[in-house]
């Protein structure tokens, strides 16, 4: 799952937008997945600390969005699954070559294998979960460590007794696809 993280990090970066400054205005919505916004955020990861107060304090104020609908996934992934972009063509920070923003998975959920043309990189920031790229086995990964997909890779998700939330960056490709469900939930 680690491959290389900080010079992974440097290419997203790389993308960023040189004016933080054009905002837009976005609508606050809520989704029933933010009852695990606050304990994940109080149980974060040490070095992020000051991000996830700033997200718990912010919550109400941001867009929290779903790509799938019930007959994707099921209801009860959708009861425990939402995003919300900052930078981005969804995002309060326009951007077209960068979308970043945070994933919420309650516990018990699996994020079942989906693939998307845009490269992909996470940083748990909250709650160890499993991960799974492909044909390879789940992996415990904890808090901090920098996950990468390539573009086109499929992957998992999969959270046990504790929320997982995450900081994620996508480039390239289309910065608003909806995945392709790679097999269906077991």
């Amino acid at each position: 799952m680690k491959e290389k993280g900080g010079e992974r990090a440097a290419v997203f970066l790389s993308d960023w937008p040189d004016r933080l400054s054009l905002r837009r205005t976005l609508a606050p919505s809520a989704l029933p997945a933010l009852q695990w916004l606050g304990p994940a955020c109080r149980m974060g990861w040490p070095p992020a600390a000051e991000v996830l107060a700033g997200l718990e304090a912010a919550s109400g104020s941001l867009a929290w969005r779903q790509t799938y609908a019930a007959g994707d996934f099921g209801p009860e992934f959708l009861a425990r699954y939402g995003w919300s972009e900052l930078i981005g063509e969804r995002g309060a920070i326009a951007s077209d070559t960068i979308a970043v923003g945070f994933l919420l998975l309650g516990p018990g959920t699996t994020y079942p294998m989906h693939s998307h043309d845009a490269e992909e990189l996470y940083l748990p920031l909250s709650g160890a979960a499993d991960w799974r790229r492909g044909a390879e086995n789940w992996r415990r990964e904890p808090p901090g460590a920098p996950i990468f997909h390539q573009s086109c890779m499929p992957h998992a998700i999969r959270t046990g007794g504790a929320p997982l939330l995450a900081l994620y960056a996508w480039r390239g490709g289309d910065l608003q696809q909806k995945s392709t469900i790679c097999w269906s939930p077991a």
